[in-house]
């Protein structure tokens, strides 16, 4: 996960801060010597880190912070408040035009940074706000540009315009927009070509677009996994074409997360979503106080209430609320609440986001093999007959043997499930008001 190894020095650091019961001016540089070198390492921007060092020092040997009853404490909320500074402090929205005003966004990136999947994501996410949006195929030179948008578009229920791959994109791009002015479309969101941002043909056609189409926003797409050199590129890009924002890509993978440090702090440009993993659901708005709060191995619990309101099924809470009231819980919950899980991002996201438990808190935890115990119990009650499932106390020695045949595994895995099932039915007995937080409640229709 991002930031893992940023998050784990910075909160030795913090360490050592609060066990000290008075802070001295030298406790404080030695202290924000190791914040330097823990953000080099993690590909910040050098101009940036010495910037920020320079900032948080002012502000933390001041007679307010040095005399007070907990400076330590007040150290790490300077931190944490000059790192949402250097994020932007405010949120940004992609600006979309009022009414029945068309909102033209043109998406650009360099190859592999994963444009084109996002451009769907978004198409996706103000989709569910509402807007009727059209999707544009100006990809024409990499070969299954295209079909990769219709697929990504289909799966978000948005059109998409094409034509083909023999055409110019600026002819596309114009061509798109009489389509998009004549069904009465709220945005059109062209998808171009990845570039290198030294090739001039390349970057000269997007000017082109530019000029021929009434772009009202540029976006561009980077991966965070090219570290510093995904700043250069988004320096470079606004300088050729100018650009109103950026979307940071595979911020859930190894990366030193440097890029979502520095971006804003050298472009002026702001980051509006970061992409945390594959899934088309996986794109979040960017809040650089949530951020911050992530880094700084505080967690991010109100992101992580939005994805279970977003992934909430009413209906189907409602039904397992009323299987628990009567004391009916059986392994269909259990495989419900496994699919919940998966929709917001899996067991190791959500532990990324509770405070304390980010930032390479939890070395225990194995994220793959976890993961692979979790296919494992999913096979062991998918090899359940539905009676099985519906019924757990008919599961007796010969049909154990079965179950585990059919899911590949020991019989010894098929007990040991059957045991913490048991052990889950009593505890939920036990809990009878755990499901009446309504929807706000953060956990509602998982049974654990």
């Amino acid at each position: 996960m991002a930031f893992d190894s940023l998050s784990e020095k910075l909160q030795n650091v913090f360490k050592n801060l609060r066990s000290k019961g008075r802070l001295t001016e030298e406790d404080v540089k030695t202290a924000l010597k190791e914040v330097k070198m823990a953000l080099l390492e993690a590909d910040v921007n050098f101009k940036v880190v010495k910037q920020f060092i320079k900032d948080v020092q002012e502000r933390a040997i001041g007679q307010d912070v040095m005399n007070g009853l907990n400076p330590g404490q007040m150290v790490i909320k300077i931190v944490n408040e000059e790192m949402i500074k250097l994020m932007g402090s405010e949120t940004v929205e992609i600006a979309i035009k009022p009414g029945k005003e068309l909102t033209i966004i043109m998406m650009a990136g360099l190859q592999g940074a994963g444009k084109t999947t996002t451009t769907a994501k978004i198409a996706g996410k103000l989709k569910a706000k509402g807007k009727k949006v059209l999707l544009a195929a100006c990809d024409t030179y990499r070969p299954a540009a295209i079909e990769q948008l219709r697929i990504n578009g289909e799966k978000q229920g948005v059109e998409v315009f094409s034509m083909g791959d023999k055409n110019s994109p600026v002819n596309i791009a114009k061509a798109a927009v009489e389509h998009a002015d004549k069904h009465d479309y709220n945005v059109l969101i062209i998808d171009t070509a990845g570039r290198l941002h030294i090739d001039e043909d390349m970057m000269a056609e997007l000017v082109s677009i530019k000029e021929s189409v009434p772009v009202s926003q540029t976006i561009l797409v980077v991966d965070s996994m090219t570290g510093q050199d995904a700043v250069n590129v988004a320096e470079m890009f606004d300088k050729k074409i100018g650009i109103d924002g950026v979307i940071l890509t595979k911020l859930d993978g190894d990366t030193r997360g440097g890029a979502a440090l520095s971006i804003r702090a050298v472009t002026g440009k702001p980051i509006l979503y970061a992409g945390m993993g594959e899934k088309i659901s996986d794109l979040e708005q960017f809040y650089p106080d949530r951020m911050a709060s992530r880094i700084l191995g505080m967690g991010d619990v109100l992101t992580l209430i939005e994805k279970a309101q977003e992934e909430f099924d009413e209906e189907r809470a409602k039904k397992i609320e009323d299987k628990m009231r009567k004391n009916e819980f059986d392994f269909e919950m259990y495989l419900e609440s496994m699919s919940q899980m998966k929709k917001m991002g899996g067991l190791s996201s959500i532990l990324g986001m509770m405070p304390g438990l980010g930032g390479g808190r939890m070395p225990e935890i194995d994220e793959v093999e976890t993961e692979k115990s979790m296919a494992r119990t999913e096979a062991i009650i998918y090899s359940m007959t539905l009676e099985e499932r519906q019924n757990p106390s008919l599961l007796n020695p010969s049909r154990k043997r079965r179950i585990a045949q059919g899911a590949g595994v020991d019989i010894a895995e098929v007990n040991r499930l059957v045991k913490q099932f048991e052990q889950a039915k009593k505890l939920m007995k036990q809990m009878p008001g755990m499901m009446k937080k309504g929807k706000r409640g953060l956990f509602k229709g998982f049974p654990f």
